[in-house]
């Protein structure tokens, strides 16, 4: 997938999806050159964070309590599908969506293309806890910003 250079630092939304353009940098690699397999979640955890505080959710408001209390994103669970590797020097684009949004549960989907070519697809369930560990149902206007309304569950 082609985009242009007019990506800002943290990306763009654009018809609900986030794209993130990133270079693939030495330290990303293995002694061969290819994208250590482990690299690809912190590629992934950038789309993910960009797209929260696009979406008006930032990280350090939570941490700082503006809520009533500190919440924190956890990953509850991710699949991830190598498909072709990426190498030293690539610029990438992350992709990120919400599928689905439940209670205190989010359901992302993410790609990572290098032009045209799509090098990994992930499929996330992350949710929000408080202080005490315990699940936090997202706040209303969170929900409307992540995607319409026809996706949004009550369970």
């Amino acid at each position: 997938m082609s985009v242009g250079n007019n990506i800002a630092l943290t990306g763009i939304i654009e018809g609900g999806t986030h794209r993130l353009l990133a270079r693939v940098y030495y330290a990303d690699t293995d002694f061969s050159g290819v994208v250590y397999h482990a690299r690809y979640l912190e590629f992934l955890e950038r789309g993910r964070s960009d797209f929260l505080r696009l979406s008006g959710v930032h990280h350090t408001e939570l941490h700082e309590g503006k809520l009533g209390e500190r919440i924190a994103w956890v990953v509850r669970r991710m699949e991830i599908d190598f498909r072709t590797p990426a190498r030293i020097d690539d610029i990438i684009l992350i992709e990120t969506w919400v599928d689905q949004v439940s209670g205190a549960r989010i359901f992302m989907k993410q790609r990572l293309w290098r032009g045209d070519e799509v090098l990994v697809e992930a499929r996330v369930e992350a949710a929000t806890i408080g202080e005490t560990g315990r699940p936090r149902r997202f706040p209303k206007e969170w929900i409307a910003a992540f995607l319409p309304a026809s996706n949004v569950s009550t369970s």
